[in-house]
């Protein structure tokens, strides 16, 4: 058990009891063996007073509502801590009819409220801060605490008063529960908490995300890779797409996104013990004072420039904010227009260069801002260049300055088996793996169609990297039309329509493949309907989705002293502050970043050990087996009857089943390359009988070799002759390897018999040969022959001299009947000595390895042994069946301990 360990929160279910004077909201843990009550006085009209201690408080122009959580799915498991989606809620109204005062628009603000709609996109975990990057949380616990500083967990109760063991004097182990502050930018509720956060008890506090969640499985040779992709958006100048453009005066920008792909082995159900990678991205708009005016009805409005900023002051508030959650480098991709006829997207990048220029003089020159410029729509329209191919120059360079998250040392393959562009990556190196310093800050006008292309990218690059941090692949490098790649665009193009939907109004209009150029022609047609759809929603229906979210977000509070929200004429002082109240402090110009921040470059501020981040944390000292913090109770219940489906609820997409061919024969690597036509969906989602699928299986099983990389998409001119012929070896070792057919075919037609039973290839995979090599021969006379020659006598008078002898003998008679001699058999000279009378060159004869699997690999191949431990416990076992029961040493006590305390004190 680690000394830290993430605290589950105690509530987890409600049961709400009403009566006329209160509501009892009684909440429990997973398991129901911990209850807390909270009390609501319900005869106060607008005041909310809670007399004791997944709640949310909301108050318009009447009374108090709560908002509950009724319905939740099980999106994702990251090391056991379960992710859940919000299914249903209900929000009631707290004051009782007989004091509570009406008010004609108190209704009009209630659907205004309910218009954000929570079963939609928002998320949320018990034991796991969603809130903060894998990379924080892990780090968080390893962070050393200090015993005088944390708190008990249980101060009082039941189950503390009387303890049956406290005369023994056994030590209790201790362990560290902690529980981080939550990130409030990506924290959607942490308004609606604020006027009961300092109430209750935490464990009734649950803070909710929005954006995406997306789990799927990557099975390699049956190991189980999951691959997850965590979105949060910023609840900071929140908005829909022309109404929420640039920044504010706080430098919180508008759909700023935090991407995180977190790769784990799935074989090992921990945070602590199993292997983990994770590689965080940005997007977000160009951060300065822009807007476009959506009353000319055009389909893209000019874009303007509000205020003057020289000095750069929202950009330099922005990127302080950057500076302290990721670290530097900060790298900027930004992909918006350079040459136009008229100007438009132009005016974006002639202002944010010069906004960049002037904040690097100030920085460190090491910790400088970069700033890549790359008019992204002009080479798609060039026919001599491919986009995909600069896209992967750009993330390979970013992904070796910035490196990536893995919270193990590398594997001693990578000192084997090295490679250059592993010793050439960047981040920083630690005893317990890598972390990643710095980020992706990827823009264009939107961030939405080029933004979500240039990120898959990115995070196709850092996925080869993560699997080969974890040990799953020889190479840092991923190819096209595989089934591990089309399972990682399938889950970015997901993660890409949910953000466009949330911002724009439709899905994503341009894919992946259509910067590839292989989209089918009814994908133009689709495009048509979705940019009609996202003009139909920003010119109709964003305006109302902007006054919901500024109410959710309780941007705007409700009072009968000023005007309602859908009187405001604009919400821009809303979103800027600084327009309302005078600063109290001037920010520096040019020591723009926050006090402390360089001293821990690169590393991020947000996870450095300082007294800032420690007050952020709390301690409690827990029980080494208190459920509180036992991730295994809390998935499994092993005191109750569960099933499968409610344990194992997660229904996500499998690479085994959805993209491997079905066809026998075929090589089931995920990091195949294969032709369109052979993956499952293609193949077998079009063929409704039984008799098509196996035509369409014969028809696979016999194809040529899919292509080449260089076959599908043509290399650009910047790419080096060392990195094609690495993609060329790359493609010809994942080919699958077609056995050569028998030349004699008519033999087949001759065989009636033969033509009721399915061919050998369609069954096995492969075809027999007629003539086996000889050295299969040899190998066979070793195995079969020799050893199967011997008596029962012979084997239990075992004389190893003998024996070897007679296995030697009987082999060279095998290979002169096979071969005539020993010269055509291919031997030369250290062969025949190979082959010589005497006992050590039997033992080497026989003992010597066939088999070509590599000495070391992930699974570390070794001998099978028992250890003391497994075999202390099965003599144990045997003993107890023989009546024959060993005294209880003192982990047995203090489990038994646990238990009574647990179950029925």
């Amino acid at each position: 058990m680690p000394v830290n360990a993430a605290v589950i929160r105690g509530v987890q279910k409600l049961v709400l009891y009403e009566t006329r004077a209160r509501y009892f909201l009684v909440g429990s843990n997973n398991a129901q063996t911990k209850h807390r009550v909270l009390k609501i006085d319900r005869t106060e009209p607008r005041d909310l007073v809670i007399i004791d201690d997944k709640l949310c408080f909301v108050r318009f122009l009447e009374g108090y509502y709560i908002v509950l959580i009724t319905k939740r799915r099980r999106m994702a498991d990251i090391g056991g801590h379960s992710i859940y989606k919000i299914e249903d809620t209900n929000m009631i109204y707290i004051p009782n009819d007989s004091v509570r005062v009406t008010h004609p628009d108190e209704a009009r603000y209630v659907r205004i409220f309910q218009n954000v709609d929570l079963s939609s996109n928002f998320y949320f975990s018990y034991s796991y801060d969603l809130s903060h990057s894998l990379q924080c949380n892990m780090t968080l616990l390893q962070m050393p605490c200090d015993a005088g500083e944390s708190e008990e967990l249980n101060t009082s109760g039941r189950q503390d008063s009387f303890d049956i063991f406290e005369e023994e004097g056994l030590p209790t182990p201790v362990v560290h529960g902690l529980i981080n502050e939550p990130y409030a930018k990506y924290v959607w509720n942490v308004r609606l908490l604020e006027k009961v956060k300092d109430i209750v008890h935490p464990d009734w506090l649950l803070y909710i995300i929005h954006g995406f969640c997306g789990q799927s499985k990557l099975l390699i040779y049956g190991r189980p890779v999951h691959v997850t992709l965590i979105a949060r958006r910023s609840s900071r100048f929140a908005g829909t797409r022309f109404l929420k453009r640039g920044a504010n005066c706080e430098g919180d920008v508008a759909n700023e996104v935090e991407t995180e792909q977190i790769i784990h082995d799935a074989s090992v159900m921990s945070l602590t013990a199993g292997s983990f990678s994770s590689c965080v991205q940005v997007r977000g708009s160009v951060p300065l004072y822009w807007s476009q005016d959506i009353s000319t009805m055009m389909p893209k409005p000019p874009i303007r420039l509000d205020q003057a900023d020289p000095y750069a002051h929202v950009a330099a508030l922005h990127f302080d904010q950057m500076l302290q959650r990721f670290g530097s480098p900060i790298i900027i991709l930004n992909l918006v227009k350079k040459r136009e006829k008229r100007k438009h997207e132009k005016i974006l990048s002639e202002e944010f260069y010069p906004a960049i220029t002037n904040l690097n003089q100030f920085l460190p020159p090491e910790h400088g801002i970069e700033y890549i410029a790359w008019d992204m729509a002009r080479y798609t329209k060039s026919k001599l260049c491919n986009v995909l191919d600069r896209l992967s120059m750009i993330a390979e360079n970013v992904v070796k300055r910035t490196g990536f998250f893995v919270n193990r040392p590398d594997f001693y393959c990578h000192t084997l088996r090295p490679d250059e562009r592993w010793g050439d990556l960047g981040g920083k190196v630690t005893p317990n793996g890598r972390l990643q310093t710095g980020v992706l800050r990827t823009n264009c006008v939107d961030c939405l169609d080029r933004t979500n292309t240039a990120q898959f990218m990115v995070g196709k690059c850092a996925l080869a990297y993560q699997l080969y941090a974890l040990g799953m692949i020889d190479k840092p490098k991923l190819q096209f039309d595989t089934d591990c790649i089309r399972l990682f665009e399938e889950l970015y193009e997901d993660h890409g329509d949910t953000l466009s939907l949330q911002y724009g109004g439709s899905q994503l209009v341009h894919r992946v493949k259509t910067y590839r150029k292989i989209a089918p022609w009814t994908q133009h047609s689709k495009d048509i309907m979705q940019t009609l759809s996202r003009y139909y929603s920003n010119a109709f229906s964003d305006a109302d989705r902007q006054d919901a979210i500024n109410l959710f977000l309780q941007v705007f509070q409700p009072s009968e002293s000023k005007p309602h929200l859908w009187e405001l004429p604009t919400d821009f002082y809303l979103h800027h502050s600084d327009t309302m109240v005078l600063p109290h402090q001037q920010h520096s110009y040019t020591h723009w970043w926050t006090d402390g921040v360089l001293t821990f470059l690169p590393s991020p501020y947000d996870e450095a050990h300082c007294e800032k981040n420690r007050r952020k944390v709390t301690v409690k000292r827990v029980n080494r087996f208190d459920e509180s913090i036992d991730i295994y109770t809390e998935i499994f219940k092993p005191y109750e009857l569960t099933s499968f489906d409610d344990t194992f609820s997660i229904a996500m997409t499998n690479s085994a089943r959805e993209f491997m061919p079905k066809t026998v024969g075929l090589d089931p690597s995920p990091f195949t390359v294969r032709k369109p036509d052979e993956s499952a969906k293609s193949v077998l989602g079009s063929k409704s009988s039984k008799e098509e699928a196996v035509l369409q299986r014969k028809t696979a099983a016999s194809a040529p070799p899919p292509p080449s990389e260089e076959q599908i998409s043509s290399s650009s001119e910047d790419d080096s002759e060392e990195e094609r012929e690495d993609e060329g070896t790359a493609s010809q070792r994942s080919t699958p390897i077609r056995l050569s057919e028998p030349s004699d075919s008519v033999r087949a037609h001759e065989d009636p018999p033969q033509q009721r039973l399915p061919p050998v290839r369609e069954t096995y995979g492969l075809n027999l040969l007629a003539i086996p090599p000889d050295e299969d021969i040899l190998i066979y006379h070793r195995s079969h022959v020799t050893w199967s020659s011997f008596s029962q006598d012979q084997w239990e008078s075992w004389d190893l001299t003998s024996v070897i002898g007679n296995i030697l003998h009987k082999t060279q008679k095998a290979i002169i009947r096979r071969s005539g001699s020993m010269g055509i058999m291919g031997f030369d000279l250290s062969d025949r000595e190979y082959l010589t009378q005497n006992t050590e060159g039997y033992y080497k004869t026989v003992s010597a390895p066939v088999s070509l699997f590599p000495s070391d690999s992930i699974y570390e191949v070794s001998a099978p042994e028992v250890d003391i431990q497994s075999r202390e416990v099965f003599e144990c076992h045997v003993q107890t069946g023989r009546g024959w029961v060993r005294t209880l040493c003192q982990e047995d006590v203090l489990m038994y301990r646990e238990y009574i305390k647990n179950r029925y004190m």
